[in-house]
């Protein structure tokens, strides 16, 4: 018994493998039509093993990007996108959250990784904040996110933080080049969100494979919780998880970053709608699902959506078989409305929720307290170096128990 921790008297099997086996069940269960199209994905919330009684409500998280889109995932059946705001002109061009271009679905899938409710999957794909509220701030419009851009985004928070109740700021972007954060505008401005309550969680890059795998603002600043990549195999077994190539440090100051990896591969994020992406995911899965004998006229009947599909209209049928199974995998289609995604823009807005169910949980934490208990509870992987895992994998069960515990700190 003494090499098999967290077990019950008479029984050698731990209980956190029992949640597991149950939680896994109750999802098959409550999804049969998930698992039949989309189950060779799990969600985040299970793989991760989150706490299902904490679910962000009541919490704001603010997201930095450069575009979005309201994804029927945050709007329904409560609309959750409290604030919209466009840094690009003075309206806020409101408008233009309702049209989706090139620059949307980056943001669409940050906010919806972190705080959607799975609705287009009965809520299988939920995310681990499903109930939390956001606010999305459009930093540019091509996609080219400058520090400029994203320290005119954080003073805008700052300015509008206690209007919306915003908590938490995710920031999955970063600078281009190294500086220290003691001459450097934008990590003075994440420094000043901290001492304001606000938690900035901020991706960390996907330069691990580089030489110097540099480390940029605002990711390099003291008080953000930079976020590094897990490769967790898409799969709940805590021995088959592994690095992903993010960026790490130590930064300029010598400052550790990352300080926690969350997933940053196989991730399900939804697909921007109304698009040819969306367009191509749908046939795909019609096409996986159907009858031999139908597929010659599907694709007839949906020329010009697929180039390969088209060119292959006169081959026979398990050829044409061996292409949908092969372009599923190559556009990583889960079903008609969710992919799986990877890189550490991804990774931040998991670790955003996870701070979003501290805060339902106490609401008095402050920003340093939230990183000690994400820092103190999370799980180092054997095998790797420290500094690209920093203090290792978040573990949103037990940050959760801690937040629980925690009491609040003096004031200045």
């Amino acid at each position: 018994m003494a090499n098999a921790p967290d077990t019950w008297e008479f029984q050698a099997i731990c209980s956190r493998c029992v949640r597991i086996f149950e939680r896994a069940k109750d999802h098959i269960i409550k999804d049969a039509a998930m698992q039949k199209d989309g189950s060779h994905v799990l969600s985040t919330p299970l793989r991760l093993d989150a706490d299902e009684r904490f679910t962000g409500r009541g919490v704001t998280i603010a997201f930095l990007d450069s575009g979005f889109y309201p994804h029927v995932d945050l709007t329904a059946p409560k609309n959750r996108i409290v604030a919209y705001r466009s840094l690009l002109d003075a309206d806020g061009e409101l408008g233009s959250l309702f049209q989706p271009d090139v620059a949307s679905w980056h943001g669409m899938m940050t906010s919806v990784v972190a705080a959607g409710n799975g609705s287009l999957s009965n809520g299988f794909y939920s995310g681990i904040a499903r109930d939390a509220d956001v606010v999305l701030v459009k930093l540019a419009r091509t996609g080219r996110i400058t520090e400029e851009n994203i320290q005119e985004g954080l003073e805008w928070v700052l300015a509008n933080r206690e209007k919306y109740g915003i908590r938490v700021v995710n920031i999955s972007a970063g600078g281009d080049y190294e500086q220290s954060y003691l001459g450097d505008p934008l990590s003075q401005t994440v420094e000043k969100c901290a001492s304001n309550g606000i938690s900035v969680v901020c991706a960390v890059g996907n330069a691990g494979h580089l030489p110097n795998h540099p480390v940029f603002p605002p990711a390099s600043s003291p008080s953000s919780i930079a976020v590094g990549g897990l490769d967790d195999n898409n799969s709940m077994n805590r021995a088959k998880r592994g690095m992903y190539r993010s960026s790490y440090g130590p930064t300029l100051d010598g400052l550790q970053k990352p300080e926690i990896i969350a997933p940053s591969i196989w991730v399900p994020a939804p697909i921007l709608p109304n698009t040819p992406t969306a367009q191509q995911a749908a046939l795909l899965e019609t096409l996986d699902q159907s009858e031999d004998g139908d597929l010659h006229s599907i694709i007839a009947a949906n020329s010009g959506i697929d180039g390969e599909l088209d060119a292959a209209l006169d081959r026979p049928v398990h050829s044409i078989r061996q292409i949908i199974t092969l372009k599923l995998q190559q556009e990583n289609v889960i079903t008609k409305h969710y992919k799986y995604v990877d890189g550490t823009s991804f990774s931040a807005p998991i670790v955003s929720s996870v701070i979003a169910q501290m805060l339902e949980a106490n609401t008095r934490l402050t920003p340093q307290q939230i990183k000690r208990i994400l820092i103190s509870t999370a799980e180092r992987l054997p095998h790797y170096e420290v500094d690209r895992q920093g203090w290792g994998v978040i573990d949103p069960r037990r940050a959760v128990q801690m937040a629980l515990a925690a009491v609040s700190e003096p004031s200045a």
